[in-house]
C-alpha cells in the first residue's frame, strides 16, 4: 500500500483557455462536412442538464432512485462568427448584403479546443479537444453600446441545445447515444491525435470534417489500416457510374450510401468516398469525383 501524497511536481494540473473553434455542416449523409474556422471564441461554456433523481417509495421505504436522461447544452461567446453560421443562427440571405431573420435553424457540429497547464510545463503541458454534436442555436440577445472613452467590442452569445448521435457497441459494451466528446492529448497516441486533428482540421488536399463517435473511439484505439478509393468508371454516353468495391471504402452518391455496381443518373452527380471505421486515406489523394450531365 503507498501513503497518499497531495499536490506532488507535474500533478498540480488546471486547465484553461478556448481556441481553435470550428463550425461543421451536416450534408444529406448525416456526416459533419465542411468545416469552417469559427474566429474570436471568448467563452465556451458546458452546461449539462437532466440526471436528475426521482426517487420511489414502497413498503414504508425509499424504494429506489430513477434517474432522467442526462442532455447537453452549451452557450458560445465570441466577438464574431463564420459567415457560414448565418444560416444555423435563423438568417437567410435572399441577396447580398441582406439578411433576414426569424428562419428556420439547423442543425450543425461544433468543436473547440482547451489547454491543460500544470506547474512543470505550464500552459504547454498539453489540451482537450471537444467535438459536439447535433447542436441548434437558440435566439439571443445582442446589445449594442455607444462607443466612449472606454470602448469595448460587442459580444454575441449563442445557447446551444442538442440531439445525441449514435455510439453502438464497441469492445462488447453497448453505449448510449451522446452529444459530447472530449479527446485528451496528454492521454492519447500523438501519431493517431495528428490523423484526428487532420481530420479535424483538413489539409492541403483535404476539407476539415468532423468524425462521429463511433469513428473517433475507433481512429484512436486501434491501429488504422490504409485504404484508398478508387475513381468511379463513368460512361457519358448511357450516363452510367460503376462505383468500384474497395475495401475499407464506402461511396456516396449526392449524400446517400451507394453499393458497388453500375448506376444510371439523371442529373449532375458527385461521388465521394469516406474510409470505413478502422481505415484511413492518404494525406494526398481525391476522394470525391463530379459527372456532368449532359
Amino acid at each position: 500500500m503507498a501513503k497518499l501524497m497531495w499536490d506532488k511536481t507535474g500533478e498540480r494540473t488546471y486547465e484553461t483557455g478556448v481556441d481553435h473553434g470550428v463550425l461543421y455542416e451536416i450534408d444529406e449523409a448525416g456526416e459533419y462536412a465542411n468545416g469552417f474556422v469559427w474566429n474570436g471564441l471568448t467563452t465556451v461554456t458546458e452546461s449539462p442538464s437532466g440526471a436528475e433523481a426521482s426517487p420511489q417509495y414502497a413498503d414504508n421505504i425509499k424504494y429506489l432512485n430513477l434517474v432522467s436522461i442526462e442532455q447537453f447544452g452549451a452557450t458560445i461567446e465570441a466577438f464574431t462568427y463564420p459567415a457560414e453560421f448565418e444560416k444555423y443562427d435563423g438568417n437567410a440571405t435572399p441577396t447580398p448584403g441582406v439578411s433576414i431573420g426569424q428562419q428556420n435553424r439547423k442543425p450543425f457540429g461544433f468543436c473547440y479546443r482547451t489547454k491543460r497547464g500544470n506547474d512543470v510545463e505550464g500552459n504547454e503541458f498539453g489540451y482537450k479537444l471537444h467535438l459536439v454534436y447535433g447542436c441548434l442555436a437558440a435566439p439571443s440577445e445582442k446589445a449594442f453600446a455607444t462607443i466612449n472613452d472606454s470602448p469595448e467590442a460587442i459580444t454575441f452569445s449563442w445557447e446551444l441545445t442538442t440531439n445525441p448521435v449514435q455510439v453502438g457497441e464497441i469492445d462488447g459494451v453497448e453505449y448510449a447515444p451522446t452529444a459530447s466528446i472530449t479527446v485528451d492529448s496528454t492521454k492519447t497516441d500523438p501519431a493517431k491525435l495528428a490523423i484526428l486533428e487532420a481530420q479535424l482540421y483538413g489539409t492541403v488536399s483535404e476539407d476539415a470534417s468532423m468524425p462521429l463517435p463511433a469513428d473517433v473511439i475507433a481512429m484512436l484505439s486501434t491501429t488504422l489500416v490504409s485504404a484508398t478509393p478508387t475513381e468511379p468508371a463513368y460512361n457519358s454516353g448511357t450516363h452510367t457510374i460503376t462505383i468500384p468495391a474497395v475495401t475499407g471504402v464506402r461511396y456516396t452518391i449526392n449524400g446517400e450510401d451507394v453499393a458497388a455496381g453500375a448506376l444510371v443518373i439523371a442529373e449532375d452527380t458527385v461521388v465521394k468516398a469516406y474510409p470505413v471505421t478502422g481505415y484511413k486515406f492518404p494525406a494526398v489523394g481525391d476522394d470525391d469525383w463530379y459527372y456532368d450531365f449532359v
